[in-house]
C-alpha cells in the first residue's frame, strides 16, 4: 500500500507493507497526469515501512526510471535497508537526476528543499 502527498514542488510517496505493481502504477498515474510532471518536482520515497516488493513492481520501476529518469529535479529515498540504499546508489548510473538515499527523513527533506547546489 502507498500514500501520496503533493505540495507545490514535492511529491511524497510512503510505502507500507508490500510494494506491488498496482502501487507503482498508482504512483505513475499520479505524477504523469494533470501536468504535475513538469521537471521541477522533487520526489521523496519513504520506504522505511516497506516490508517487501514484487518483482513486477521492480521491473516497472526500472522501465519508468529509464524513460523519466531526468524528469524530476531531485529524488530522495528514505530507507533503513542496506540493500535498498545500495540499489539506489546503483540506479544513479542510469538516471540523469540527482538521486540520493537517506536513513533520516528530516535529512532527506532538508536536501530536497535546498536550492540548487
Amino acid at each position: 500500500m502507498i500514500t501520496i502527498d503533493h505540495t507545490q514542488r514535492l511529491v511524497t510517496v510512503a510505502v507500507m507493507g508490500e510494494f506491488t505493481l498496482d502501487d507503482f502504477r498508482e504512483f505513475e498515474e499520479y505524477v504523469l497526469t494533470d501536468g504535475r510532471f513538469d521537471g521541477t518536482l522533487d520526489l521523496l520515497f519513504d520506504l522505511t515501512e516497506m516490508a517487501d516488493f514484487t518483482v513486477d513492481m521492480a521491473w516497472e520501476e526500472i522501465k519508468f526510471s529509464r524513460i523519466h529518469g531526468g524528469d524530476f529535479r531531485r529524488i530522495a529515498v528514505v530507507t533503513d535497508s542496506q540493500w535498498v540504499a545500495w540499489s539506489t546508489w546503483l540506479e544513479q548510473l542510469f538516471v540523469s537526476t540527482d538521486l540520493r538515499a537517506f536513513d533520516d527523513p528530516a535529512e532527506a527533506l532538508t536536501w530536497l528543499t535546498m536550492e540548487n547546489d
